[in-house]
């Protein structure tokens, strides 16, 4: 007997069946997922950097804000993602058709920053959402491995707390590392004061 495959659900799908239960929810290549509760440490985490852009973009004057919940749609529109960190160019939104009603950014010219902070899921943010934020032309990803959940091969073994900075360049995301006492090199804010460690600590 032949088993039906299941049916994949576009965005617009997606976005009518949210429920409002309290729960997280991703759409991952028309897939519904359910994101695990966040843990304390993650959360200190999160608050940690939105707290340190935030001013940086405060001092720098620019039009630019982190929302509490917003989804970013890739181009296949497959695919719906809550990012950890989302920093929004405020003066972009107007061109966003789907932002007014359901909270979502379709363009890169709307995320200048975009942050993953890796979990036990550690391969949808080292693979699946560096190729999709890759293929919107995010300018800069942030993969945060506070708990050094990713493979060997990336963050090396033993296995380090890593941070990756990935700048598009040429259509491509290069990949930087930092740990320890390693200033981040951020090209949006080439001023950010911030080491990984620092970063790290906060999650203790």
């Amino acid at each position: 007997m032949t088993q039906a495959l299941p049916k994949l659900l576009t965005f617009n799908e997606f976005i009518e069946w949210y429920p409002n239960d309290g729960k997280r929810y991703e759409l991952h290549r028309g897939v519904i997922i359910e994101m695990p509760p966040p843990s304390g440490a993650h959360e200190k985490f999160v608050a940690f950097l939105s707290r340190k852009l935030t001013v940086e973009f405060d001092r720098l004057n620019l039009p630019y804000g982190i929302p509490k919940t917003a989804f970013i749609q890739t181009p296949s529109a497959e695919s719906a993602y809550s990012p950890d960190v989302l920093l929004l160019n405020l003066d972009n939104l107007d061109n966003e058709p789907l932002f007014q009603k359901q909270s979502t950014v379709s363009q890169a010219a709307s995320v200048p920053i975009v942050i993953e902070v890796v979990s036990s899921n550690w391969r949808d943010d080292y693979y699946n959402k560096l190729g999709d934020y890759e293929e919107m032309g995010i300018p800069e990803y942030w993969i945060a491995d506070y708990a050094a959940l990713g493979a060997r091969k990336f963050i090396g073994n033993p296995k380090q707390p890593t941070i990756f900075v990935c700048e598009l360049v040429d259509g491509e995301y290069q990949m930087t590392p930092f740990q320890g006492n390693t200033a981040i090199l951020s090209p949006t804010f080439p001023q950010l004061n911030l080491t990984a460690q620092q970063i790290f600590n906060a999650a203790n």
